[in-house]
C-alpha cells in the first residue's frame, strides 16, 4: 500500500501541467540530441545545467532524466535508416537495424525498437519503484565508513567498465580526484592548489568542467571528423511487425530489460554496456546465429530494451544513495546540489514529491516517446540534412552564456576553455573522461566521510572493515580488481570493448 501511495504522490507532480511541459521538452531535446551525431545526452545536460537553477527541482530534474532517456530513442533511429548510431548505445543497433532497412523492412525495426524501449521502460520504472524504499532504508543505516567503502566501490567499478586501457582508467580517476579537492580545506581553513587565485577557495566549478569536457570538447571532435550523412530512402508502407516477429521479439525484449536492469545499476554501467551485453547475449542463444548482422529482428529488440532498461536503472543508486553510477548521474549531482539538495537516502524523506515524481515522469515520458517517434520519423531524419557547422556557433553560444551565468564569472569561461582542450586531448590519447568526472564528484565526498570516520573511530583504520556493510563492499570492491588484473578476464574485457 504504502508503494502505491508513493507512486499516487509521484503522478500527482509529475501530471501538473508545467510538469508535462517540462517532460515533454525534456524527451523532446532527447530525441533530437538522439539523432543528431556529435552532441551527446552529456553535452545537451551539461549546456542546460545552468539554465535550471530559476526552475523548481522536481521539474528540473524531470527535464533532464527525460533527455538522457530519450536520447535512447532517438539513437535507434538514425541507426536503423542511416546506418548512424546518434548515440552511442545506439552502435549495436546498427548491425541488423539498418540490414532490415536495406531489405525495405525499416518499418517493423523501428516499432520493435519503439516497443522494446517502452516495454524495457515501463519495467525499468517499476523496478525503481520497488527498490528504492529497501535500498533507502538500508542507506539511512550507512555511517561515514560505508560511504566512503560505497565511494571506492563505485569509482573501482567505473574503472573496471571504462572501455579502453584500465591504466588511463585509474589515471582518469586519480586525476579527477586530484582536482575534487582545489579549494578552502573545510577542516584547517587552508588554501589547497588554488595557485594564489582567491575564486578557486570554493573548488573549480564542476559547470565548467563539465560543459568543457562533454561540451565544447565533443563540439571541436565532431568539426574535426567527416560527417557522412547519405539518407536513406524508405517507404514505411508496413509499419508493424508480424505476429510471428513480435513472437520471436518478446524473449530477447524480457533478456535485454534484465540485463540492462541489472548492468544499469552497477557503477560504470549505462546504456551502452548494456546494449551490447544484450545483442551478444541473443547471437549466443539464437538457435541460428548466422542471422545476426543480416537483419534479424531480435538484433534489435533485445539491445533496445537493455539500452533503456540500463539508462532508467542507473538512477537507483543517484536517488537512493546519492552515488553517481556513470558520468551522466555525476551530471545530475550536480544538477540536484545547484538546487541546494544534498543528494542522498534523505531525499526519499524530506523531498518524496521530487523522488516519486521523477519516477513516475519516467513512465509518462516513455510514453510521450512512443508517440513522439514513429509519425515524425521523417522530420527526425531530414534534421540530419542540417551542416554540423551551422549547428555548432550556436552550441558554442550557449555553452558560454551556461557557463557564464552560474557565477558571473570570467574565470569560469576560461577554465571551461581550458577543460575543452584536455577533453579533446583525452579522446586523442585514448583516455575516457567519464571515469575523470566520477572522481571529482566523489573526491570530495570521500575526503570528508574518510575523515569522519577516522574522527569517529579516534584514528583506528580498521573500522572499514570491523563494520560489517563496509566490510562487504570493500570485498566486491577486491573482488573487482582481481577480475580486472587476471590476464584472461582483462584480454576479454579488451576483446568486448574493441567490438
Amino acid at each position: 500500500m504504502d508503494l502505491i501511495a508513493n507512486l499516487a504522490t509521484g503522478f500527482s507532480v509529475a501530471l501538473t501541467s508545467a510538469n508535462l511541459a517540462f517532460c515533454f521538452l525534456g524527451v523532446l531535446i532527447g530525441t533530437l540530441v538522439g539523432v543528431l551525431p556529435g552532441i551527446a545526452p552529456i553535452t545537451t545536460i551539461a549546456i542546460l545545467l545552468p539554465f535550471t537553477f530559476t526552475l523548481p527541482p522536481a521539474s528540473a530534474m524531470i527535464m533532464l532524466s527525460g533527455i538522457f532517456y530519450g536520447a535512447q530513442y532517438g539513437g535507434s533511429t538514425t541507426a536503423i535508416l542511416v546506418n548512424l548510431p546518434g548515440e552511442s548505445s545506439s552502435i549495436v543497433t546498427c548491425l541488423d537495424g539498418h540490414q532490415m532497412a536495406k531489405q525495405g523492412r525499416a518499418g517493423p525495426a523501428l516499432a520493435i525498437a519503439a516497443i522494446a524501449s517502452f516495454f524495457a521502460g515501463t519495467i525499468a520504472t517499476i523496478i525503481i519503484a520497488v527498490a528504492s524504499v529497501p535500498l533507502s532504508v538500508l542507506a539511512l543505516k550507512f555511517t561515514a565508513a560505508e560511504y566512503f567503502s560505497l565511494m571506492v566501490l563505485g569509482l573501482t567499478g567505473s574503472i573496471a567498465l571504462a572501455h579502453g586501457s584500465a591504466i588511463k582508467a585509474v589515471a582518469m580517476v586519480l586525476l579527477g580526484l586530484l582536482l575534487g579537492l582545489v579549494g578552502i580545506d573545510v577542516n584547517t581553513g587552508l588554501p589547497r592548489m588554488t595557485l594564489g587565485i582567491g575564486e578557486l577557495g570554493d573548488g573549480i566549478g564542476f559547470v565548467a568542467i563539465a560543459i568543457g569536457l562533454f561540451g565544447i570538447s565533443e563540439l571541436m571532435i565532431a568539426l574535426s571528423r567527416p560527417q557522412d550523412r547519405t539518407l536513406l530512402s524508405v517507404a514505411l508502407s508496413q509499419l508493424w511487425p508480424s505476429r510471428k516477429e513480435l513472437r520471436d521479439c518478446v524473449p530477447a525484449m524480457l533478456r535485454g530489460t534484465a540485463i540492462g536492469s541489472i548492468l544499469g545499476v552497477l557503477p560504470g554501467g549505462g546504456a551502452a554496456l548494456s546494449s551490447f551485453a544484450s545483442y551478444a547475449v541473443e547471437k549466443k542463444t539464437s538457435a541460428t546465429p548466422e542471422r545476426f548482422g543480416r537483419g534479424a529482428i531480435e538484433g534489435v529488440a533485445g539491445p533496445e530494451a537493455a539500452n533503456n532498461a540500463g539508462a532508467q536503472t542507473s538512477f537507483i543508486p543517484l536517488l537512493t544513495l546519492g552515488i553517481p553510477g556513470n558520468a551522466i548521474m555525476a551530471l545530475m549531482v550536480g544538477a540536484l546540489m545547484i538546487q541546494g539538495i544534498q543528494p542522498g537516502p534523505q531525499v526519499m524523506t524530506a523531498q518524496p514529491q521530487l523522488f516519486w515524481g521523477v519516477i513516475a515522469s519516467m513512465w509518462l515520458g516513455n510514453l510521450m516517446l512512443v508517440i513522439l517517434n514513429l509519425p515524425l520519423v521523417g522530420l527526425w531524419v531530414s534534421l540530419l540534412r542540417v551542416p554540423y557547422r551551422i549547428l555548432f556557433p550556436a552550441i558554442a553560444l550557449f555553452c558560454c552564456i551556461g557557463t557564464y551565468s552560474i557565477s558571473n564569472s570570467q574565470l569560469d569561461i576560461g577554465l571551461m576553455l581550458i577543460f575543452a582542450l584536455i577533453g579533446v586531448f583525452f579522446v586523442k590519447v585514448g583516455a575516457e573522461p567519464a571515469p575523470f568526472i566520477l572522481g571529482f564528484i566523489l573526491g570530495p565526498l570521500m575526503e570528508e566521510n574518510f575523515r569522519r570516520a577516522m574522527n569517529l573511530s579516534r584514528g583506528d583504520p580498521l573500522v572499514f572493515v570491523e563494520r560489517p556493510i563496509s566490510a562487504a563492499l570493500l570485498v566486491l570492491t577486491a573482488l573487482l580488481l582481481i577480475v580486472l588484473i587476471l590476464p584472461a578476464v582483462r584480454a576479454k574485457r579488451e576483446e568486448v570493448f574493441q567490438e
